[in-house]
């Protein structure tokens, strides 16, 4: 245990690319009397009991109906690495959840104009601005609705390879978890968290109120690229002139190849931009992995086969 107290200075250190951890308490600079932290054992806003599953470290409120649960869940359905709607963040989620406006994510699509324009700092501009990004939101690919959702365990790049390999949000639902097990990258514990979410009840109405409302329950259809990654494996890291990064991945699972976020024996080649990732790089510089520019990003895509200048021995 770090012993960190309320009103300690600590030592905080770079963890990984970006993530900062606190080492722990500056001893010398603890005032006299700091209590011992003593995690509360019931949620204070809704106290309901708390509840620590197994090893984790992290402390859950199981009430479905806690205030902080449901405008976390709109807060979190409305963010950039969900559905994107730029004007729902998180005092107006307070504001609206208190107002009786938004009960759970799927009422976001049904709010009312006349009722929004009457609050305070509500003009008919800015409503117009916020309908216009929750409509743009529907469209939005399945796998930004499955990170939306929170389901627990369910990380952008599993959503993605549900959504590729499903096709659609009905046979997701419907699955079993044997079968959402046998999708690549899944696992037995994200596919029973998946199902079992689905089974809720209280989940299963939330869906059929945003199927009433028009959002895309689509997969990708199956891309019409060469496939000219097929069996490699790219790993993108930093900022690149031509792509973003969700269009970088994109234009490698585009091809048949795959793009995931970490470095291994099995990667292909690593494409750095401006500013990537140390650890990435010093990941393929220690296994050997080719490392690429956009140049050389842009031949790998047209060709299929590495630039003959940082292709590895072996290669052919």
């Amino acid at each position: 245990m770090k012993d960190v107290r309320p009103g300690d200075t600590v030592i905080v250190r770079k963890a990984g690319d970006v993530i900062p951890e606190v080492v722990g308490p500056v001893l010398s600079e603890r005032p006299k009397g700091l209590r011992k932290w003593i995690f509360p054992t019931n949620c204070p806003v809704c106290g309901h009991k708390l509840v620590r599953p197994g090893d984790e470290a992290v402390h859950r409120c199981l009430n479905l109906s806690c205030p902080a649960r449901v405008a976390g869940a709109i807060e979190h359905f409305a963010s950039r690495g969900a559905m994107d709607i730029e004007g729902l963040g998180e005092q107006r989620v307070q504001l609206f959840c208190e107002l009786g406006l938004l009960n759970d994510v799927a009422d976001i699509y049904s709010l009312d104009p006349e009722r929004l324009k009457g609050l305070d700092k509500f003009a008919d501009v800015s409503v117009q601005k916020l309908l216009d990004a929750i409509e743009s939101s529907k469209s939005k690919p399945l796998a930004n609705l499955l990170v939306g959702l929170n389901i627990r365990h369910l990380g952008g790049a599993g959503a993605v390879a549900l959504a590729e390999h499903c096709g659609h949000l009905d046979r997701i639902e419907s699955a079993t978890e044997e079968e959402l097990a046998s999708v690549e990258g899944m696992g037995a514990i994200i596919a029973r968290s998946v199902h079992d979410w689905f089974a809720g009840a209280t989940n299963r109405a939330v869906i059929e109120k945003l199927r009433a409302a028009g959002v895309n329950f689509q997969g990708p259809e199956a891309s019409d690229l060469p496939q000219t990654l097929e069996g490699l494996i790219v790993v993108v890291t930093g900022t690149l002139d031509g792509f973003t990064r969700d269009e970088a991945e994109a234009a490698v699972k585009g091809r048949g190849g795959k793009s995931p976020g970490s470095v291994s024996k099995k990667t292909t080649a690593v494409v750095i931009g401006v500013g990537p990732g140390a650890s990435k790089v010093t990941k393929a510089e220690e296994l050997g992995v080719p490392i690429l520019d956009e140049a050389g990003f842009l031949e790998l895509l047209e060709s299929g086969t590495l630039p003959s200048s940082v292709r590895t021995q072996g290669d052919s």
